[in-house]
């Protein structure tokens, strides 16, 4: 389901104030003072305008790009990763080589050279040693997230359009729980199209899920719910979870964003360090 599913996203290629309380909120001074999470398309924009800057913390470095490099030799693809887009639509070969570019400009604010970012199973980006990471694409808009693997046992980041699902792929990611939870949130909170965003939490739910376990998690095996006043949602994992540092792992928390017209969500779960609390990792952040 999950392969038919992500053609559904809109890509260049191939409140509640009480009835959703606050929820997973990260431990002081981790993020930086980001203001709303909501903001018109046209509103202005802090700092360089990025956004998914806004819901990873700082020992994270991302990278992003609103238009695509040109078509043709410039896109500056190494052999391997040509190969992998060989047969593939100028626009896809396109987003593929602007979302590397993105993730190769990130890596090289952390020391690092240029180097192939070719897929594994299921498409999982692999990463140069010691590093950790997420790509997304979707249209107008590439983006790139990277770690050190001593600080960031896994991070998943996904951005899509702020427009509604197309016909059916709610019933078919949502559950019961989360069904009526949307409904709550439309009717209180209009100006988030809450559906896509569930999408886009869940699916930043597998991109972390996946290199921490090298399985399969389909839509119904997380329950999202999300708080539209801090900006932040918790996924709570329905079946075995993954042991991160020794520890049980029954959840992650994330930050998300509606910003330029896109849903952007984040989730970034970092190392238990000496004397850091046992609780925190449950919630997926965890700060020493």
């Amino acid at each position: 389901m999950r392969e038919k599913l992500a053609e559904s996203k809109t890509r260049g290629n191939g409140g509640m104030s009480q009835a959703v309380p606050a929820l997973g909120r990260e431990a002081p001074g981790l993020f930086k003072d980001r203001g709303s999470a909501v903001r018109g398309e046209n509103d202005e924009e802090p700092g360089d305008g990025q956004v998914i800057e806004e819901i990873v913390p700082d020992r994270v470095v991302a990278e992003e790009a609103f238009s695509d490099l040109p078509s043709g030799p410039e896109l500056g693809l190494f052999p391997e990763e040509a190969a992998l887009v060989a047969r593939a639509v100028p626009e896809r070969r396109q987003e593929f080589a602007t979302v590397r570019a993105c993730a190769r400009r990130a890596l090289g604010r952390m020391g690092l050279p240029p180097a192939p970012l070719v897929w594994a199973r299921r498409g999982a980006p692999v990463w140069p040693d010691g590093i950790v990471g997420s790509m997304t694409h979707c249209k107008g808009f590439r983006g790139a997230a990277v770690a050190r693997s001593a600080d960031v046992a896994s991070v998943g980041i996904d951005a899509e359009p702020d427009q509604p699902l197309p016909a059916g792929v709610l019933d078919a990611i949502a559950l019961r729980k989360e069904a009526i939870w949307l409904r709550e949130l439309t009717d209180c909170h209009p100006g988030v199209c809450w559906d896509r965003l569930l999408f886009s939490a869940k699916e930043s739910v597998y991109k972390t899920w996946f290199p921490l376990t090298r399985r399969e998690l389909d839509f119904d095996e997380a329950e999202i719910r999300i708080d539209p006043l801090t900006g932040t949602f918790t996924a709570r994992l329905l079946v075995p979870c993954p042991t991160v540092d020794g520890r049980p792992v029954h959840s992650f928390t994330g930050r998300w964003l509606a910003r330029r017209g896109l849903v952007v969500t984040g989730i970034t779960l970092t190392r238990v360090r000496t004397g850091a609390p046992s609780a925190a990792l449950a919630g997926g952040v965890v700060t020493a």
